[in-house]
């Protein structure tokens, strides 16, 4: 039923733009003019009523056969996603009855299982698709496949780097550690060659083993992340609860030097630090992957007619204050990072308040500024008559999920600040940056979220001003006329230059803030009033729930700004 509803607007698209023979034939020109004015009117109203007609069959046929396939690939996803949550868990906190080794044969046989049904999709699916194949123009976007290939290439990195470390220990531990890292090498690259082929596609057939599929690789890459994220938080902060006067970072040093046995080789030190700071790209490819299988899994059998779509450029030269402040903002934090790094291992007091004193202020700074220029950003939003569109974009819509979810992680830890902060009154200089910055997080992470999901639901500033260019063309006659009107709506627009600015500025922003965290700074342990207020056990809880969320969001919020920059 789809097929034939595509063949008939297909059809009905030719028999439309097919010129006649009364097109040739001399008249008037104004006659001429009325007359094919006329014509489009009719043509117009006909393909709305076929379209219409197209859309009704194809939601006809979705509620026939979405049922069993969309069911069924839930089912998969579901239980994948428990089991592993269940594994990841229990390996990382019970090291007797279930090990890390169990985990990661877990994940290999995951791993194996989807990379086996991409070959069958792109032997199979995909060849018989072909003649039937429509394309989501949204979904796959540039960054996107970017940023797989980015992050594909270091996490790739981390792999090698792992096995040259567990080589180290084969004499003493088990071949499972050496072997994961390969399979998961492996997974990494076919799946990026699947996802940067394939993430368009709208598939007819084989349909319902498409979708259980793609919710496998939906499922296995959030597994993946799930013990990513295990790993790095464990690394981060340790065993049991540390002695409150000794920095946090100088005691997960100690923590991890405690081994089985000794390495083979000397170079283990290094490989293992190394893989350590490769942890967050791997971890962020693991949910950009996530999320272009779900686009996917939402995308078949969707008939989609993009021949019109028009796409926008990226141009860099139109803005400039904003991404020479965004530079100097992520200089400037860049160097503060590594201050706070340094001083917060040594043993003096001062200096290790010192460095929490400049990690304070410089957040600060660095979230009152995104506040300012997002306000400014709002203020345009109202100022601007592009109208919202309403079409169905599950590429969009997904955007749209991830950035509200993800950044209720960071309202978590920050309204637990707020409350430890000011429960304990915030006299001393430390708290009270502490609680200015979980405020203006707060307020932050509004605004962004506001200033992000309004511009993507915004009509682009590039179809408004192709609309206007083939409107002025078409209405004036007179070629001078013509010409100013023409020149008039290619002007570039201040609303549309202020809000390049903003985007340049909030994506470098939410860089610097997502390289912080990511890379090792934890303020959450090393000032130590939520841990004495909630106690170690739940601000630990409280901080490995909530950062990880935190550290996607600013991640996506920067691919979310990017799409609003492009479209504006």
């Amino acid at each position: 039923m789809r097929t034939v509803a595509q063949r008939m607007l297909r059809t009905c698209n030719k028999l439309f733009t097919r010129k006649t023979p009364n097109d040739s034939a001399e008249a008037h020109p104004s006659n001429i003019e009325t007359a094919a004015q006329m014509e489009n009117i009719r043509q117009l109203n006909d393909m709305e009523a076929t379209r219409a007609y197209v859309r009704h069959v194809e939601a006809a046929g979705e509620r026939a056969h979405r049922g069993g396939g969309w069911l069924l690939s839930s089912i998969v996803c579901v239980n994948v996603l428990i089991l592993g949550c269940a594994l990841v868990s229990s390996s990382a906190f019970n090291r007797v009855a279930i090990t890390a080794v169990d985990r990661q044969i877990f994940l290999m046989v995951l791993l194996a299982l989807t990379v086996l049904w991409m070959l069958f999709y792109a032997t199979v699916t995909y060849r018989k698709n072909k003649d039937l194949v429509t394309q989501d123009s949204h979904a796959g976007p540039a960054w996107l496949r970017a940023g797989l290939v980015l992050f594909g290439l270091l996490s790739l990195l981390m792999d090698i780097f792992k096995m040259a470390n567990y080589i180290g220990y084969l004499h003493c531990d088990s071949a499972v550690k050496v072997a994961f890292p390969a399979v998961q090498a492996v997974f990494l690259f076919a799946q990026t060659y699947f996802l940067w082929v394939h993430a368009k596609d709208c598939v007819q057939v084989h349909t319902n083993v498409t979708r259980c599929g793609l919710m496998l690789t939906f499922s296995t890459n959030l597994v993946v992340w799930m013990a990513a994220v295990t790993e790095e938080s464990l690394h981060q902060t340790g065993a049991p609860q540390p002695n409150l006067s000794i920095p946090s970072k100088m005691y997960r040093d100690s923590y991890d030097q405690v081994v089985k046995c000794s390495c083979s080789h000397s170079a283990c030190s290094a490989f293992k630090e190394a893989f350590y700071y490769l942890y967050p790209f791997n971890i962020e490819y693991s949910l950009f992957a996530s999320a272009a299988a779900y686009v996917m899994w939402k995308n078949v059998g969707r008939l989609v007619d993009d021949r019109g779509h028009r796409r926008a450029k990226f141009r860099p030269k139109e803005a400039l204050a904003g991404p020479v402040i965004g530079l100097l903002l992520v200089a400037a934090g860049l160097v503060t990072f590594i201050v706070y790094e340094v001083e917060i291992t040594l043993e003096d007091e001062t200096v290790r308040r010192n460095a929490l004193l400049i990690h304070f202020v410089m957040n600060v700074v660095i979230v009152s500024l995104m506040c300012i220029s997002t306000v400014a950003g709002c203020v345009v939003y109202r100022l601007d008559r592009r109208e919202h569109v309403s079409e169905k974009n599950p590429s969009r819509s997904l955007d749209v999920q991830l950035l509200v979810g993800a950044s209720v992680g960071q309202f978590i830890i920050s309204y637990f600040s707020i409350v430890a902060a000011a429960g304990t009154g915030a006299r001393d200089p430390l708290d009270a940056l502490n609680l200015s910055w979980a405020v203006l997080t707060v307020l932050q992470l509004c605004l962004q979220n506001y200033f992000i999901i309004e511009g993507l639901h915004r009509e682009p500033f590039h179809v408004m001003r192709e609309d206007a260019q083939h409107t002025n063309a078409s209405a004036v006659t007179n070629g001078r006329k013509s010409s100013c009107l023409l020149t008039a709506a290619t002007r570039p627009n201040w609303k549309r230059r202020v809000l390049k600015e903003v985007c340049a500025f909030l994506m470098l922003a939410n860089i610097i803030l997502w390289i912080m965290p990511a890379f090792g700074a934890r303020p959450q342990f090393d000032h130590t009033v939520e841990i004495k207020f909630y106690k170690f056990s739940m601000w630990t809880a409280v901080v490995n729930i909530g950062l990880p969320f935190g550290i996607f969001y600013r991640m996506h919020s920067v691919a979310s700004l990017f799409e609003v920059y492009i479209i504006s």
